[in-house]
């Protein structure tokens, strides 16, 4: 896999089949459009190249409104669309400099110049350049005078991303991970460090790991207790566990933390990163009358976890 994070120094790409979107999920609507972009590159014996954008433009063009909380940290995109086939992946900087060029020199600057493109694949709601005036017409007039092919991505493919995505965000936010894993086609992950926390698991018995995700703008889900799967970047396989997203409220916990309980594993973690696999959602977070009552849960939620668990297939998407 390569990325390309800097348009002034991009290789030639080969009869260049180029697709533009932020792509954040990679879910199942998105692999649509992967699909369809290496088909055309298959036919011509060209090379797919997938083009995105850092920061979300969102985040650039709507600083006013609510905050834009993403899916997936570009590192985790990458690997996504990587395992859908894509090789070639250039990440733009976006910035308002960026977003407020011409249509037209968007055409002949970046994407003529840049990519050289024998074919290029858009959504037919497409909007691009200053006040949004480039779309799929206007890409089809420039085609002519530059010498290549625009094909249109569907409308039912394109409503179907957008659909997806609001119900993606929707969902995690209630907590409902096994509906945003149904829209996604893969198992919502958080991806982050493991820091020294107050250690209160392991007098109870649950030692847990402490997880600092490290990008701001990731979607963290709804607070309560999740079944998860964990994989370590320093130790083989995947193991079960239990996952809370809350406050602590029993020992009156003021932060949001998230905790990790690794079933079977007592191995020193401390500074390395986690990937933890949402699986589904147990319950809210409760406050207990007591520490004793605390523990209790906690082996309920144990158990319940490894029921949840003992149905899905290990081997992680």
């Amino acid at each position: 896999m390569n990325v390309y994070n800097d348009i002034n120094q991009l290789p030639v790409f080969k009869n260049a089949v180029i697709t533009i979107g932020t792509f954040d999920g990679v879910h199942k609507g998105h692999v649509q459009i992967i699909r369809q972009l290496i088909n055309e590159a298959t036919v011509i014996n060209g090379t797919p190249v997938v083009i995105t954008f850092f920061p979300h433009p969102k985040q650039v063009l709507e600083q006013h409104k609510k905050p834009i909380f993403i899916l997936n940290t570009p590192e985790e995109k990458y690997k996504l669309l990587h395992a859908h086939g894509i090789k070639h992946i250039v990440c733009v900087p976006f910035d308002k400099k960026f977003a407020d060029q011409p249509a037209t020199a968007y055409i002949k600057d970046f994407l003529v110049e840049k990519f050289h493109p024998n074919t290029i694949i858009i959504g037919y709601d497409h909007k691009f350049g200053l006040n949004r005036f480039g779309d799929y017409k206007l890409l089809e007039i420039a085609s002519t005078e530059y010498n290549f092919k625009v094909k249109e991505i569907p409308e039912q493919v394109i409503k179907s991303v957008v659909i997806s995505s609001t119900k993606i965000r929707e969902a995690l936010h209630k907590g409902d991970a096994e509906t945003a894993n149904e829209f996604l086609g893969y198992y919502y992950t958080l991806n982050g460090k493991v820091t020294a926390g107050k250690k209160l698991g392991r007098t109870l018995g649950y030692p847990t790991a402490n997880l600092v995700i490290k990008d701001e703008n990731k979607l963290i889900p709804a607070m309560g207790i999740y079944a998860v799967t964990v994989h370590s970047d320093t130790i083989p396989g995947n193991f079960k566990g239990m996952m809370s997203i809350g406050t602590n409220p029993t020992v009156n916990g003021k932060e949001r933390t998230i905790e990790v309980n690794i079933f079977d594993f007592d191995n020193e973690i401390y500074n390395t990163n986690l990937e933890i696999s949402l699986i589904k959602r147990l319950r809210n977070e409760e406050k207990f009358n007591s520490l004793d009552e605390l523990t209790d849960q906690m082996a309920k939620d144990k158990v319940s976890s490894l029921e949840v668990l003992s149905k899905i297939h290990f081997n992680l998407s």
